[in-house]
């Protein structure tokens, strides 16, 4: 029993690096070849990823963000009153900081990043990749700059989205049917918020969205004959995307703010 669970977590390892090495591999080819995004029809690819994966979920991230908004600024006028600075400091601490990018990572984990492995894989499955390159087109070139660029834009984008309907629609909504005075809040809001936060926010989704495209893309790309490795394919983008996003947020965290 022992040396099976010893070669399971060995096969484990393995597995994992050889993924590492594989997503490092894609984004250093994305980074030499980044000047493919001038080619006419691989920008109609970049354009449609930020149509499906940012403007389509701006709406979820509206509602979301919202709603969010109204429960911090709610439980802190519970617990230390109608203090505007407190009030501001708190949702800059944890709107800002950290919910802000990891809420917009993982809902275009949920929507995007199963969605582009699946895609990727089924084109594997059904040899349209093949007949790219029987074409003469480079299918990383067509398939994968322009949806890690896609992505990465729109990580960032619904993370601006997102804090502002947090701190903006919470702010508004509270103000209406708790009484707590909107301007006033808002001003303090600003008072506690600094560049540096704002730069570190900004940051972190500008790198969420480059470790979700790259593990999105590639574990599609490792799909090979069988169509029963798409869900596979898509269930490892999913996790490994989840992992690497909340290492990357706390090793981002502690080296900007200790």
């Amino acid at each position: 029993m022992q040396i099976i669970n010893i070669q399971k977590i060995g096969g484990n390892v393995i597995n994992a690096l050889r993924d590492l090495k594989g997503c490092y591999s894609l984004f250093c080819y994305f980074i030499r070849n980044l000047l493919v995004l001038r080619i006419a029809p691989i920008r109609s690819v970049l354009y449609r990823q930020i149509y499906f994966t940012g403007i389509e979920a701006l709406s979820k991230i509206a509602i979301i963000g919202t709603l969010i908004g109204i429960v911090i600024i709610t439980q802190v006028a519970n617990i230390v009153g109608l203090n505007a600075v407190l009030t501001g400091r708190i949702l800059i601490w944890t709107v800002v900081r950290e919910l802000g990018p990891l809420f917009a990572a993982i809902i275009v984990i949920a929507r995007s990043g199963t969605a582009i492995a699946s895609e990727l894989g089924s084109m594997k499955v059904n040899r349209e990749v093949d007949s790219l390159r029987i074409m003469g087109i480079d299918p990383i070139d067509y398939l994968i700059v322009p949806r890690i660029v896609g992505i990465t834009v729109s990580v960032f984008i619904l993370t601006f989205y997102f804090q502002i309907m947090a701190i903006a629609g919470g702010l508004a909504f509270t103000s209406v049917f708790i009484d707590i005075p909107f301007f006033q809040h808002l001003k303090g809001i600003f008072s506690a918020l600094s560049l540096f936060e704002v730069v570190v926010s900004l940051l972190k989704s500008l790198v969420f969205g480059l470790l979700i495209s790259t593990v999105s893309c590639h574990q599609g790309f490792t799909v090979q004959s069988s169509i029963t490795e798409i869900p596979q394919a898509a269930t490892r983008a999913v996790m490994q995307s989840l992992f690497l996003v909340f290492i990357f947020d706390g090793m981002i965290t502690v080296i900007s703010f200790t």
